[in-house]
């Protein structure tokens, strides 16, 4: 049965074919996925459609187009350049070049190498003041000088409408030509496309709404006053009106609309005033292993380098047991009361209590992982990892001269004593590498010297509850206000490999349309926490009837108030906390194994079903429910007691946590 539709501007006959199979004839067809991030990474758009590439190429092939910004760096960087293998596209390329609109071409170097459009809107600025007038004209939406984003939108979308009206002119009759377009900064080029009366197909996905945001970050009580809000007055307050009218123009321009997540969904409806046609949720690329023990190997291998760089960086006050340490953490941009931040330190505050009194031998250092403003390394932090350097170099330099004495003395059948094995040169490096990691101070909470620390929120509200990395405290903070990369000199690690390395995240956001830092968890079998506002804890709560058996924790921010969540947060690390190392070895088997739900293979039927033209009597877009897309059953799935003999044998073999 078809979702129901809103009204668009037109219907879609006679401008797709219609045919009598069920399989999408994409040789006829032209599909452009348009977004700002396209080989431009901003945020988790870019994870989108990267991870997405390759699946929509195994079923277009070279009739599947990425359209985007140009920026120097990036192409030069991520993109091999080659002529179009399409001579209408070619045709269309010229037109803009020889108008002095630089348009470039290439395959972007990423899984599946799509093919990739990329307009200069630096070349074409001197259009801008026309344009702004043709937008004036078309929709009445006027754009201020003074922001450069939508001032850069209106140029992308501008270039964009004039290179399909080229295109249609050059196939003539039957363009079969589908656009899909992401986000309000790809708004214009829908917007003008559709008022030119081009003939194509358009498909526009909002991955949450600009208003929705803002509101959010403001700290407006959202979900329950969705349908209170004043749109417009709301949007002006916060001088962000014309961004607004771009965004809701495109929603209603499109054929289809669609969103990633039910509550995206809902949010959609009240800000945008339409309901999605077909809710398509994010995906990514899942790299199954052979063998069920490997992703665990991997675990292991990942945390044995974050526990070296623990052991720098709390050098002098390093007396809690590594092993039974565990590493939770909270990563993404830096939107403090969105993200669940304040949520999450205010649970970690009643954690070290409880910690403390229950279970004073187990330690839990929790890393953020937020981009924030900084000027350098804390120096505290570099000396720590020199620090551990230089043991690590003593201890094997005296290593390899006890060895050597140690086998000279056994082959002679003696059994040394200290005193014979280390003379006194050896005591004296040691006990000067011992003071040197006596420390008078406590291991810093940050990695980097912050530029706003008196008022940075993180820090701030660590300091009310007073959690600075002392000795008692069982929980220990490290704030690292900058994105991993394995060519940093404090923790030279890719955020994968970090992520493989740790024991939880922790994401109990507010507002997160979809949510892919718990996703990225779930296909590393890393178990994570989320919530019921987040577009994939709700995914999780509909296809699965137990998630936290299978390492998805869900809080409940929906029904409940700020302190019952902070509480339910809290009793959840508790409960982790409490696992046996057997007990988080068969849960990471189990969150391992919801990867297949996350998986593009199957979500991206989903997203084809959205460029499937209609076989029944209106010949409108083709979209049919999720359930019967996707088909994930309500699982009967196994009780946390339950272990299977592969896991009882992988236990046995695995030593760490």
């Amino acid at each position: 049965m078809p979702l129901s539709r809103s009204l668009s501007m037109t219907s879609l006959s006679g401008v797709l074919p219609a045919w009598e199979e069920d399989e999408l004839p994409v040789e006829d067809l032209l599909l452009f996925e348009v977004a700002w991030e396209v080989t431009n990474k901003v945020g988790g758009i870019y994870t989108v459609i990267q991870t997405k590439a390759k699946i929509t190429v195994d079923e277009w092939g070279e009739n599947y187009y990425m359209m985007g910004p140009y920026f120097e760096h990036n192409f030069k960087t991520q993109v091999e350049g080659c002529e179009p293998p399409n001579p209408a596209i070619r045709k269309a390329m010229d037109a803009l070049n020889n108008n002095g609109c630089q348009v470039h071409f290439g395959r972007w170097l990423i899984e599946g190498s799509p093919f990739v459009i990329l307009f200069d809107i630096g070349s074409a600025a001197w259009n801008l003041d026309r344009w702004k007038g043709d937008l004036w004209e078309t929709c009445k939406i006027g754009l201020p000088y003074h922001d450069r984003e939508a001032n850069d939108s209106l140029i992308l979308g501008s270039l964009i409408a004039w290179f399909f009206k080229e295109l249609t002119d050059q196939l003539g009759d039957k363009p079969n030509v589908i656009g899909h377009f992401h986000e309000w900064q790809a708004g214009p080029g829908i917007i003008l496309s559709r008022s030119r009366k081009i003939p194509m197909a358009t498909i526009f996905t909002t991955h949450a709404t600009l208003l929705g945001r803002y509101l959010c970050a403001g700290n407006a009580d959202f979900y329950n006053n969705l349908d209170k809000f004043n749109i417009d007055k709301e949007a002006g307050e916060r001088q962000i009106y014309h961004r607004y009218c771009l965004e809701r123009a495109a929603v209603h321009c499109a054929h289809v609309f669609t969103t990633v997540s039910q509550i995206t969904a809902v949010e959609a409806s009240h800000m945008l005033h339409r309901k999605p046609d077909v809710v398509t949720p994010n995906g990514l690329n899942v790299k199954k292993f052979s063998a069920m023990h490997e992703f665990q190997n991997l675990h292991s291998t990942s945390k044995a380098r974050i526990q070296e760089f623990v052991r720098g960086h709390f050098y002098g006050h390093l007396d809690f047991n590594l092993e039974k340490t565990l590493f939770f953490f909270i990563a993404g941009r830096y939107e403090f009361s969105n993200k669940g931040a304040d949520i999450f330190i205010e649970s970690l505050s009643r954690l070290n209590y409880l910690l403390r009194v229950h279970r004073k031998d187990i330690t839990v250092v929790v890393f953020f992982i937020m981009p924030a403003k900084t000027n350098n390394f804390n120096v505290e932090s570099l000396k720590g990892q020199a620090v551990r350097k230089q043991l690590w170099d003593t201890a094997h330099t005296v290593k390899e001269k006890f060895g050597k004495k140690l086998y000279d003395a056994l082959l002679k059948g003696l059994i040394p004593d200290m005193i014979s094995i280390l003379d006194q040169d050896d005591f004296t490096i040691m006990k000067r590498a011992i003071y040197a990691t006596q420390r008078h101070s406590l291991p810093p909470v940050t990695t980097h010297n912050m530029l706003d620390d008196s008022t940075d929120p993180i820090l701030s509200n660590i300091r009310r509850i007073g959690l600075f990395n002392s000795r008692n405290d069982r929980v220990k903070i490290i704030f690292h206000p900058e994105f991993l990369s394995s060519t940093s000199p404090l923790l030279p690690m890719d955020y994968e490999d970090f992520v493989r390395g740790c024991n939880l995240g922790v994401f109990p956001s507010y507002y997160e349309p979809w949510g892919y830092t718990p996703g990225e968890c779930t296909v590393m079998g890393i178990p994570s926490v989320t919530t019921n506002l987040s577009g994939f804890g709700c995914f999780m709560e509909e296809h699965v009837s137990d998630p936290a058996a299978y390492g998805v924790y869900i809080v409940d921010r929906r029904s409940r108030s700020p302190e019952e969540s902070c509480n339910q947060l809290t009793q959840f690390m508790f409960t982790f906390c409490q696992q046996s190392l057997r007990q988080r070895v068969i849960q990471r088997n189990r969150t391992e194994r919801l990867s297949d739900l996350l998986d593009w293979k199957y979500l991206g039927r989903v997203c084809f079903c959205c460029t499937t033209p209609s076989i029944d009597s209106i010949q409108f877009i083709l979209y049919s429910p999720i359930s019967q897309i996707t088909n994930y059953p309500q699982r009967a799935l196994q009780s946390a007691s339950d272990t299977s003999r592969e896991e009882a044998e992988l236990i046995r073999c695995n030593g760490e946590m």
